[in-house]
């Protein structure tokens, strides 16, 4: 392997020569007749057996060879094998470990391993039992050994290797193609570059695939090495001296090996509890004045910090022992002054001591040494060999000569007395010097200089360090350099034990060995201030932790070069989490520590802020170093170490564990907000919010702002945890807590360990190793923080032995927004005593060291229980057969869970211990479909995957995503299985917005339920069904959803299904849910708050949108289900209608009217009077006969016509109707299934031939008179085109063509559909579907859902533009998702009552939530006679309905506008002038709305979303974004208004509505006229309505307001965009201006008049 090799000196070494192109590959390497050959005469001994080796004759390049090795093999424990191979007829160097002593038991009797060796040539080989997995088999290259040169290379059985040190490496998973690492102690930069570094760490640990069992490798040789790993994969060993003496520990997991490992070298150390605090330092202090002002300036912004460290600065002239009688002549005030503000003080301490004297005298440190004898020497052993450190020429302490540990600890006790340092930092103890190898030089020979040199750095044996040949007590510097560090370690513990009797303080060591960590902590290195060094810490402190040093750290911020704000900020964040925190810094560079970038610094507050959430997990971190000090344990932890069996976790290294249930996942990378952060399988709580992570073995993408990192907390964990403080003095003193993460069971499990901090002898307290110990500051746990529950904690009782206590429940404090955190307050828990039993009250404290049980019931409450009957009443024992809970006392029935199997995403599984129906049989397998459809719109379907289940026959518009596309997702989505359920939650809030674990799910073949918790009870929408306010009541209220002839009623079903809901979240975020499915269903809001939907067929197919405005909800909705219609500008203008007009003389003499009193007036309306008996496409020849010629009168003055069609078409007439006949020949009606008969019902057409008395009841006319009707199946293509000839036949009449109805636009009724019989006038045939298992809650539910409509057995957009040849107006009564594209919609058959007023606006906000913007209600009311006042309250504000129509019923009386007198007239004519002015505002609203899915008739919540007194106002209402109408509701003559926050009340008369405008806004008006056709020629104006900075701005759309097509037609049409800046001066008072609202855009808002 030797550089520059060529073929010939390869030969000569009797090697193969190959080469190839990938120069890593060896192209020299061994062949199969070299190294050693096992001796046939193996000898068992009492530990194992021996076996003597033959070398094989071969040519050897690296000094003397030898020839005859001895293999002594191990079987110590059944987890630990040890073999040794060494030179059989002399002793070589071996290390004399304190901890590893030679093994004097028996062979294990059962080990877990099988150790078998090969003969010719030898190797060893080691296999686990279970398995039969080879673990280390050195057969694949053969053995070398020689004085200076050995090297052995084992097969391994994955390329899962970590560990090995002390290096820099990038990751933590090992790159096994052909690296080498060298390992030998050296003062080294960790800049990357494969270095050897401070340590010397031969302890590896390989992971053996899935199955999660591994094993470690340990070589106890001290020499210089290096250690080459390749692919196949293997490992091997190269080193220049000493012996081969490995130990094999077996583990069924990466923890349980270095467990094993850490048994044999030593256990961690146990730390002083105020070590674990935060630390500051830096090299550099100019005098004690900066070290004070430090401390100082860090204290004043209440940071937690325990100690200060300050480096050679402190010395006179860098010597140990001194400090500096000028710059630092206070130290020993400024270390008491620490230890009154309850800090400590670190000081450091080189090994090199100064040679020269001291400024005022001799240095006696140096004096007292030398008469000691303890330096190292040179070859000769008498002579200390001399080099240069910091304080210029100095010798070299030999701590492994016991005089040396005696004047160590003698100098530091002498110094002591001097300063009261609490702790040692030693450093440059590789040993480094200065000068290579010595002032001297180094003699040449075969120590300084050997026949081969691992590829340490600089490739010299002594650069920046002591010559090999230097003699030592313990032996050559060749064979124990890399002990230095470890020697001074042990040395330097032997003074804290002196000094600090029976108690623990700190050493931190730069250089260890293994080992070492059982006496020292370590930091890594003079890293540099970039992200590279940040990134590579997490590697370093975990490998760190496999070779027995939990407690470990990097130079936060960096050690050299200046760091910036974001760079330091982030590295204090992950900082905080290093188990040795403390931010340290080189000479010449900026002060980093907080303060210094200023108190109100963002890095200042984010530092603070986790270095609180350090202090206040100390108690648990402390507890893992408690675990570590025993066990063996990590404390920084891998994934892999608890996941082993997830090989995502295997190369997982920029995130870390502490211990198994802290997950920190911090930003690494500059100038970003988002990470990838893996999340195993299991459950996950966000630390700071208690929110669920709806993530399971999965990648998440992170938001992390500027002052955030990833904290989580894992289930099943029970976590101790105390009020954080300044310092760990006064920490130690505050109450303490536990946080209780619960997993998917419920469980969760935990231990503290607590003592006084410091002491030798260790006290477990909750697990007792000693009892009786007794906190001195009478500790008690003041808080209780539960994550994960599913519902409030009710019957709370805390006991001590037969003593219990009852935490009422309004002392528990419950997030109902994430339904994850309960506090509960034990600080008074002596309240619930009585008052005279203080002796009882104080023995129930929960007190630090004794035993308690805290339980509780997390059983729903009332509100939160799901109903199991939601058809009645039931029994116990038939709600038990349900598999669901009785509860007598509050007499509401609960599911329990449904528990799924599955894998994530995707699965189909069946269900276990599901909901039963009685009626309906149970889909037993199902399968969930979650697609992230973009960033913000998720679908999710369940279905059952054997069969297919009607799906709604409706094209979407469902986002194309290509397959390499990939975005951000708004949210995260976990599948839970136990109970079954689906949690959507919003990244950024960490608000769960979907949760259906809160059980009930239930999926048969009739009957589908689904329940979900709300993340607020802030609901809205829900349709088509009247609402008493547009914010849903939550009180138990359901609401049905299912197509039907029924005006609007207390939650009654009407005339569209819209189960779409918007959810405004507690901090203002917003998110929509659609269920996409038309079958019958009920929706249940609970208070909980929950929702619950029951449907009777189909799928769930959900569609989730995630805002995060109220308004780019809708946005996002309709870009699913179709944007908004355009409709033609004259629908703008007013229309009339009456249902009841007697004949075409009474519609002209009202034309004639309107026109006499100068009313605006766009359009008349043609209910079914005109027809003949009720027939689509027919005239009444006796009534109505002229009809053709007024509409062509009034078109010809502008006007427009609207005419109605019933999709009923009759069939009893006995003359040819063309309508029905065409319609039978072209096979478009609705028929029984698997049958050609149609299916009959009755509407309005009448029996031929009939006389019609209208003084009997309803059901006498609907059987006597009503003629058997069909009803077209629109789902079919024939249908549709027999539908557009009907209609243009009508429009033409080519047989008549005078008699043709020059209509503009189509007003569809009746199309539920509805039907006056139930079913069809022959009944129904399938009584399963007509009467369903469950049948909703719907108007007369108990008559089935054939109800006023078609049978539910029967099998069964529009052609107005292509008729007309402009752009046509819509109008329906029945929609569903979807229907917004092609028509608008009247909000039904009203009444005329003042609520009905009320309940249009909130009506009208729901169909804006639902795509439908052009949308009114029928003005003044359709059934019942109106009130004068009423009517013209209702004409104001019906003037701002975007459809505004006046329409009333038959048998009322008229109640247009000239039906009353010449005020009313008069006041109809202002308000409907100012609606005709701003109509190109509102045509540029609903362009904007079918562009972008913006609202038209906007809730002031969607403007002002931040203001949550908006959140409940259904009384006013917006046009777009600038318009304010608010009218008056009720008899009264006054109106309040919210402005800017206040309400403000306004004198209303009863001819006034209040309209406002937004300042901020340009809004363009156009000057009125008697219809849009002549208001279109009018001159235009801009409305220019100021904001706070004197800006406005504002856009135009305009085209000619019919053409198909225009709106793509750039040349014809256009939009105008205006941005006004106004310098003026202004006077409020003048222009009649308010305080605006607040919120997202706050400005004046102007009176218009």
């Amino acid at each position: 392997t030797q550089v520059g090799v060529t073929a010939k000196k390869c030969e000569e070494r009797g090697c193969c020569w190959k080469p190839i192109e990938d120069r890593n590959v060896p192209w020299c390497f061994f062949s199969k007749n070299q190294g050693y050959t096992a001796q046939n005469n193996q000898v068992k001994t009492r530990a194992g057996f021996q076996v003597h080796l033959k070398r094989m004759p071969s040519p050897f390049p690296f000094g003397n060879v030898v020839e005859n090795l001895v293999l002594t093999g191990e079987e110590q424990t059944e987890n630990r094998f040890r073999f040794k191979i060494t030179d059989s007829s002399k002793r070589r160097f071996e290390v004399d470990h304190e901890n590893i002593k030679p093994f004097t038991g028996k062979a294990v009797s059962n080990p877990n391993y099988e150790v078998s060796v090969n003969q010719n040539p030898f190797g060893i080989k080691i296999t686990r039992k279970s398995t039969k997995t080879v673990l280390f088999d050195t057969s694949v290259g053969p053995l070398q050994f020689a004085d200076q040169f050995i090297q052995i290379t084992a097969k391994l059985p994955t390329h899962n290797i970590y560990g090995l040190g002390e290096h820099v490496h990038k990751q933590y998973r090992h790159d096994t193609y052909w690296k080498t690492w060298p390992i030998f102690a050296r003062d080294a930069f960790p800049n990357g570059n494969m270095d050897n570094l401070y340590g010397h760490h031969t302890f590896f640990m390989c992971l053996e695939e899935e199955s999660g069992l591994s094993f470690g490798v340990f070589l106890l040789n001290s020499n210089a090495m290096e250690v080459e790993l390749q692919p196949t994969p293997a490992i091997t060993y190269r080193t220049i001296g000493g012996v081969l003496d490995f130990y094999i520990f077996l583990g069924s997991s990466p923890e349980h090996v270095v467990q094993e490992y850490l048994t044999l070298v030593g256990k961690p150390m146990m730390p002083a509890y105020w070590i674990l605090g935060f630390q500051l330092s830096r090299w550099g202090y100019k005098d004690l004045d900066e070290v004070l002002a430090t401390v100082e300036r860090n204290r004043k912004i209440d940071l937690p910090y325990d100690t200060q460290i300050i480096d050679i600065d402190y010395m006179e002239n860098k010597k140990d022992f001194t400090y500096d009688k000028v710059n630092f002549k206070n130290l020993p005030s400024f270390a008491d002054n620490l230890h009154d503000n309850g800090q400590k003080f670190i000081l450091i301490l080189d090994p090199a001591i100064s040679t020269e004297k001291l400024i005022n005298g001799p240095y006696e440190t140096y004096d007292r040494g030398t008469k000691m004898g303890v330096w190292i020497n040179e070859s000769d052993g008498k002579t200390p060999i001399v080099g240069e450190v910091w304080p210029g020429e100095t010798v070299f302490p030999d701590y492994t000569n016991p005089q040396c540990i005696k004047w160590w600890l003698d100098e530091c006790e002498r110094f002591y007395k001097e300063v009261k340092f609490d702790g040692i930092w030693i450093d440059m103890n590789e040993v480094s010097s200065f000068k290579q190898g010595s002032k001297k030089g180094c003699n040449s020979n075969q120590w300084n200089h050997p026949p081969f040199i691992p590829r340490i750095v600089d490739n010299v044996m002594y650069f920046k360090t002591v010559c090999m040949d230097a003699k030592q007590t313990a032996g050559i510097h060749y064979d124990v350099h890399s002990l230095y560090g470890h020697s001074m370690t042990l040395a330097t513990e032997e003074v804290i034990k002196k000094i600090f009797p029976n108690k623990r303080s700190a050493i931190l060591s730069r250089s260890t060995f293994a080992g070492s960590g059982k006496y020292t902590g370590h930091w890594l290195g003079d890293n540099g201030a970039n992200w590279n060094d940040m990134k590579w810490a997490i590697p370093g402190m975990l490998e760190f932790n496999l070779f027995g040093f939990p407690y470990i750290g990097a130079d936060i911020c960096g050690f050299f070069g200046n760091a910036d704000e974001d760079l330091c900020s982030r590295w204090m964040q992950v900082g905080a989490f290093y188990p040795f925190s403390r931010n340290h810094n080189a000479e010449g560079y900026k002060p980093q520590d907080p303060a210094f970038f200023g108190e109100t610094s963002l890095l200042v507050n984010t530092s603070r802020h986790y270095l609180n959430i350090r202090y206040t997990l100390l108690p648990y971190l402390y507890t893992l170093f408690h675990e570590a000090h025993v066990n063996g344990s990590t404390v920084v932890r891998s994934l892999l170490h608890e996941f082993p069996s997830d090989n995502q976790t295997w190369t997982v290294d920029r995130q870390f564990l502490w211990g198994p249930a802290l997950l920190i996942s911090p930003v690494l990378d500059p100038k970003t907000t988002k990470i990838q952060a893996y999340f195993p399988d299991a459950v996950w709580y966000e630390y700071e919010t208690g929110g669920s992570i709806f993530s399971q073995k999965q990648w998440v993408t992170l938001q992390l702002p500027e002052d955030k990192l990833g904290l989580h907390v894992r289930g099943g964990f029970v976590f101790p945890t105390q009020q954080p403080a300044n310092s760990t003095f006064y920490s130690r003193k505050n109450p303490m807590g536990l946080l209780i993460a619960l997993d998917e069971q419920g469980r969760a499990e935990g231990r503290l360990f607590w003592d006084d901090g410091e002491s030798r002898v260790l006290w477990l307290c909750l697990v007792m190793l000693k009892n009786g110990y007794k906190d001195p500051n009478n500790l008690q746990f003041e808080e209780i923080t539960i994550l994960g529950l599913q519902y409030l904690p009710r019957n709370v009782t805390v006991k001590k032995g037969a003593d219990e206590i009852v935490i009422p429940e309004s002392d528990i404090d419950y997030d109902k927004s994430t339904k994850v955190k309960v506090n509960l307050s034990c600080l008074c828990i002596c309240q619930y005593l009585s008052y005279t039993d203080a002796d009882v009250c104080d023995r129930l404290q929960l007190v630090l060291g004794e035993a308690y049980t805290v339980e509780w019931k997390s059983t729903p409450r009332d509100v939160e229980k799901i109903n199991c009957n939601p058809e009645g009443y039931i029994t116990e024992e038939a709600c038990k057969n349900r598999g669901c809970q009785w509860d007598e006392v509050s007499n509401i029935i609960t599911w329990q869970g449904v528990n799924f199997e599955s894998s994530i995403y995707f699965f189909s599984q069946p269900m276990k211990g599901s909901q039963k129906h009685p009626k309906t049989p149970t889909i037993e397998v199902l399968k969930i479909e979650v697609t992230s459809l973009n960033q913000h719109m998720l679908n999710f379907k369940i279905f059952d995957p054997k069969e297919k289940r009607y799906e709604v026959p409706i094209p979407l518009n469902i986002p194309n995503v290509p397959a390499n596309e990939t975005f951000e997702q708004l949210y995260d989505v976990q599948l839970t299985y136990n109970p079954f359920g689906i949690m959507v939650k919003r990244k950024s809030s960490n608000a769960v917005i979907w949760n259906s674990q809160v059980g009930g799910f239930t999926f048969t073949d009739q009957f589908i339920q689904i329940s979900t918790s709300l993340p607020s009870e802030n609901i809205y929408g829900l349709g088509e069904t009247e609402h008493s306010s547009f914010k849903l009541d939550l009180n138990w209220n359901t609401w049905g959803m299912f197509a039907k002839d029924q005006p609007p009623g207390h939650q009654l079903n009407s005339y569209g299904s819209h189960p779409f809901y918007m959810c405004l979240e507690n901090d203002a975020n917003a998110h929509g849910v659609f269920l996409f499915n038309s079958n019958a269903m009920d929706v249940t809001l609970q208070e909980a708050p929950t929702l619950t939907y029951r449907i009777l067929g189909g799928i769930l197919d959900f569609y989730v949108f995630l805002g995060p405005t109220p308004e780019m909800v809708v946005q996002q909705y309709t870009e699913l289900i179709g944007r908004p219609v355009l409709p033609p500008y004259w629908s703008l203008g007013f229309q009339l209608c009456q249902y009841g007009y007697k004949n075409i003389e009474e519609v002209a003499t009202l034309y004639k009217n309107m026109k006499k009193a100068r009313i605006p007036y766009d359009v008349q309306y043609f209910d079914i009077d005109y027809m003949e008996r009720q027939l689509d496409f027919t005239i009444d020849k006796d009534d109505f006969a002229t009809m053709p010629q007024l509409v062509n009168e009034m078109k010809a003055e502008r006007m427009r016509i609207v005419i109605i069609l019933d999709p009923a078409i009759s069939g009893n007439e006995t003359v040819p109707y063309k309508a029905f006949t065409s319609g039978l020949d072209n096979d478009v009606y609705i028929k029984w299934k698997n049958s050609s008969d149609i299916v009959w019902g009755k509407v309005w057409p009448d029996f031929p031939n009939v006389t019609v008395d209208s003084s009997k009841d309803w059901d006498y006319q609907v059987k006597h008179y009503r003629s058997f009707a069909a009803f077209p199946d629109f789902f079919r293509n024939e249908t549709k085109e027999w539908w557009f000839a009907a209609i243009k036949e009508f429009y033409d009449n080519p047989d008549n063509p005078s008699a043709s109805v020059k209509f503009d636009g189509l007003w569809i009724d009746m199309n539920e559909p509805a039907s006056f019989v139930h079913g069809s006038v022959n009944d129904c045939k399938d009584e399963k579907l007509n009467n369903p298992p469950y049948m909703p809650d719907l108007e007369s539910r108990s008559m089935g859902l054939n109800h006023k409509t078609l049978c539910m057995e029967i099998t069964g957009k529009l052609s107005l533009q292509k008729v007309t040849g402009e752009r046509g107006l819509v109008v329906t009564r029945s929609t569903f998702p979807t229907s917004g594209q092609w028509s608008g919609h009247w909000l039904g058959d009203n009444t005329a009552s003042w609520d009905q007023m009320h309940k249009s606006i909130i009506g009208m906000m729901e169909f804006s939530l639902f795509g439908i913007s052009y949308t009114g209600a029928d003005i003044c009311g359709f059934f019942q006679n109106t009130t004068y006042e009423l009517c013209l309250r209702w004409s104001l504000l019906g003037a701002f309905y975007p459809y505004s129509r006046n329409h009333n019923s038959i048998g009322t009386r008229p109640q247009d506008p000239t039906s009353w007198d010449e005020t009313f007239e008069n006041h109809t004519r202002n308000v409907l002038e100012t609606r005709y002015m701003l109509l190109p505002y509102l045509y540029t609203l609903l362009y904007d709305a079918h562009v972008s899915g913006s609202t038209v008739i906007r809730p002031l919540l969607h403007e002002f979303y931040a203001d949550k007194s908006t959140w409940d106002i259904d009384e006013q209402f917006l046009w777009g974004a600038a318009i304010m109408i608010t009218p008056v509701l009720k008899m009264v003559y006054k109106k309040e208004i919210n402005v800017r926050g206040k309400w403000l009340e306004m004198p209303t008369p009863l001819e006034h509505i209040n309209l406002h405008v937004r300042g901020g806004y340009v809004i363009p008006w156009q000057s009125p006229a008697n219809n849009t056709y002549y208001s279109r020629k009018e001159y235009m104006g801009l409305f220019v309505a100021l904001d706070d900075n004197s800006q406005a701005e504002g856009h135009i759309f305009w085209d000619d307001g019919q053409t198909i097509g225009m709106l793509t037609a750039i040349s014809f049409s256009a939009i105008l965009y205006f941005i006004l800046v106004v310098k003026i001066k202004t006077h409020q008072e003048s222009h009649n201006s308010t305080v605006p609202f607040g919120g997202p855009s706050p400005g004046f808002l102007w009176k218009l008049d």
